[in-house]
């Protein structure tokens, strides 16, 4: 998303980066993994198709899109790719009978559908998703001008049905054929008051790519 491309979130534990070239052999190697292809329901692509839909993101309007750093990590060695752990997406869809989204015009985004990848096994259960999430469910909020959460995760991933739970999304549909289960949570300004409460101190600041 074009929106997004010149901008960084910065919290405590993750600094969320736009999605770029030069990040792209990591990603593919993660996703070489059975175990991450199956929490995604994703095919493993080339290098080459990895590339292209690293371009694609990048100018589709519908989804936003960050890579997840370990602040520490990046702290310590400045090394954005090494500090790589994970991602995080919205897909930006209309309610029914609503024009096609188009955040690039300000045009309101009713309902987002919210991913979260924790792809270095060092990296979990640190926080970082948590963290990254909240963060990431934030900026949709407030940037994107999403009125409702959907998030969908396999009901094998016992994990991330609970962070959903304890971020008070509701529990909506239970899809066996596909082992999916779907949760809701609609905004309101209660919840916001707890996202902002559930991480630290965080700032939406501008983001220059350093090769």
């Amino acid at each position: 998303m074009r929106l997004n491309e010149h901008v960084q979130i910065k919290g405590t534990r993750v600094i969320l980066v736009p999605y770029e070239k030069k990040h792209v052999e990591k990603y593919h190697q993660w996703m070489q993994s059975e175990e991450l292809q199956e929490l995604t329901a994703s095919e493993p692509l080339s290098l080459e198709e990895e590339y292209q839909m690293q371009s694609s993101w990048r100018e589709d309007n519908d989804k936003c899109t960050f890579l997840i750093l370990d602040a520490h990590r990046y702290a310590e060695t400045q090394d954005e790719i090494g500090a790589l752990v994970g991602d995080t997406n919205i897909f930006l869809k209309s309610s029914p009978g609503e024009a096609p989204t188009d955040p690039t015009t300000q045009t309101s985004a009713s309902v987002g559908e919210i991913e979260i990848m924790i792809a270095e096994p060092a990296a979990r259960q640190r926080g970082l998703g948590w963290e990254a999430t909240v963060l990431m469910l934030l900026y949709g909020v407030e940037h994107l001008h999403i009125e409702r959460y959907v998030a969908i995760t396999k009901d094998t991933n016992a994990k991330a049905m609970r962070m959903f739970g304890r971020m008070q999304f509701d529990e909506t549909l239970r899809t066996p054929v596909f082992q999916e289960v779907t949760f809701e949570r609609a905004v309101d300004a209660e919840w916001i008051a707890w996202l902002k409460g559930a991480t630290g101190p965080y700032g939406v600041v501008p983001y220059v790519s350093v090769l």
